[in-house]
């Protein structure tokens, strides 16, 4: 399952690291070369909640193969894309199907494990899951930037012999096929579908389309809307897509708060540390993605721990003990980003990683363990659902944050160094928009009087991106002690084998 995975994890970001040669060589619009990143998170975002459910109707090994096919297959085809004006339609088409491939493997590739673990032994097996294919996040930068060096279609192929070896294991593991004779819902399926899909894409493009563009909300209100709509018709159906009275268990809902406010973090440092160590830190992207192993050494020991913790006691200790390290670590980290000084860092980034890691994996087995007739596929789409969603959002929200800090405080270091206003509101909104991934084709450029100011005032312009990444970071922060709090309100009850819950230890009630 982990050989299975991983290619879902990687790809997240190893596309990223090739952004540029991809578009050089094929000449992709920087919109185009965005939409080539979005449609796999997109995609991933809206079949989550099906790929669950179809694994616990279909069997959980057979969607976990189905999944990897479909994944690999369109990895292939992705490597592939011929050169012309088709080239951009193909590469958004066959990363969309890889999205719903990996949206088809996870849930599925978790439920197996979840299936083949015993209650009691779950946290420790589940932790070693999460720590692994989470650090393989930061191996998609790594692996890019190597990748890339020879050719960027290898980003794609190297799928392949990671898809051969995770068939030929699952073979030989002889993973059990558990299925339910049940209906698939699919008007359901349909309804959360559109509705995660047009609220994604609403948060994905709101640094493009803005957020006073009726494009942006209308995408977010009507996928709420959506949603509202697919929540009323489950409550209606014999034979649900999702069993809605999962979330009456108080400790189930906490844990998918946890979750998503976690997630708010987790997923969007990815892209800030390695935008932060380039522009501020002027690392280059593989020592950019060095600087996230910092992060995930303290995320991958705190796994383990948080794991036995769960194993043990329950899943209310270790993550009260997860998210209170996060807030710390996240905080600790913001004040050090404008030292500019990598090495100083690394203790708060492995705070940071220390508080995620014990949280992530008691979280998500616990939320499992709550399955109703242990529909271990169903659980952990939703679960699933709530992280990318969380992700997107972060995305979103965090990236306004640092465009328009980013713009207020370099247009200040221009104007105070003779620039006119007007001129270093555009140059200021220019490199904020370039750092944020999207490229200002009106940026100054050349040897005009702006641009050699800009180039002399360059060390000024590093620290006022640190400080605009100051503000996330604290954000983040934030997001963590919100986490802290709903964590309080976890009851502490556990699940035994005999799916009965077990009371609090610290006072014995249930």
């Amino acid at each position: 399952m982990l050989f299975a995975v991983s290619m879902t994890f990687i790809d997240q970001t190893i596309v990223s690291i090739a952004a540029p040669s991809i578009t050089d060589q094929l000449g992709l619009s920087a919109s185009g070369m965005q939409w080539v990143v979005n449609a796999y998170l997109l995609t991933l975002a809206a079949f989550f909640a099906l790929g669950g459910r179809l694994s616990d109707i279909v069997g959980h090994r057979r969607v976990v193969v189905i999944g990897t096919l479909t994944f690999v297959v369109s990895s292939v085809l992705c490597g592939c894309v011929p050169a012309g004006d088709f080239a951009q339609t193909w590469l958004i088409v066959f990363r969309a199907t890889q999205g719903i491939g990996a949206a088809l493997m996870f849930p599925a590739a978790l439920a197996v494990v979840i299936a083949v673990f015993p209650v009691e032994k779950r946290g420790r097996a589940l932790a070693l899951f999460f720590g692994i294919s989470g650090a393989l996040t930061a191996v998609g930068p790594l692996l890019g930037g190597w990748l890339t060096a020879w050719t960027w279609r290898a980003i794609f192929w190297v799928n392949v012999p990671v898809a051969v070896i995770a068939l030929v294991l699952i073979a030989v593991a002889r993973v059990p096929d558990q299925r339910r004779a049940e209906k698939l819902d699919l008007p359901g399926a349909a309804l959360v579908a559109v509705g995660m899909g047009l609220c994604v894409l609403g948060l994905q493009q709101a640094s493009a389309w803005g957020w006073s563009s009726a494009a942006t909300w209308g995408c977010i209100v009507g996928g709420v809307a959506v949603l509202a709509l697919f929540c009323r018709y489950e409550l209606t159906v014999a034979e649900p897509l999702i069993k809605l009275q999962v979330f009456k268990d108080k400790a189930f809902a906490v844990d998918n708060l946890v979750l998503f406010f976690a997630m708010l973090a987790f997923v969007p440092l990815f892209f800030f540390v390695s935008v932060y160590a380039q522009v501020s830190l002027s690392a280059s992207p593989n020592q950019a993605a060095l600087f996230l192993l910092y992060f995930f050494i303290g995320f991958a020991i705190a796994a383990q721990w948080g794991g036995r913790i769960l194993d043990k006691r329950g899943a209310r200790p270790a993550i009260k003990i997860g998210t209170a390290l996060g807030a710390v670590g996240f905080a600790l980290w913001a004040g050090k980003l404008t030292d500019l000084s990598m090495h100083d860092q690394w203790p708060y980034a492995a705070l940071a990683g220390a508080g995620i890691g014990f949280l992530l994996a008691p979280a998500s087995t616990d939320a499992a363990n709550r399955a109703i007739d242990a529909s271990y596929g169903e659980v952990t789409g939703i679960t699933q659902t709530v992280r990318n969603f969380a992700a997107a959002v972060g995305m979103a929200v965090f990236g306004t944050v640092l465009t328009h800090i980013t713009t207020e405080r370099v247009a200040e270091t221009l104007a105070g160094r003779g620039v006119p206003d007007d001129a270093a509101r555009e140059a200021g909104r220019s490199i904020a928009e370039a750092v944020s991934g999207h490229p200002d084709d009106k940026a100054p450029t050349g040897d005009g009087p702006v641009a050699n100011i800009m180039r002399d005032s360059m060390d000024a312009i590093r620290m006022d991106f640190a400080e605009a990444n100051q503000w996330v970071f604290y954000g983040m922060a934030i997001a963590l002690a919100v986490a802290y709090l709903c964590a309080l309100r976890h009851p502490g009850t556990r699940v035994t084998d005999d799916g009965a819950e077990a009371g609090d230890e610290r006072t014995g009630r249930v």
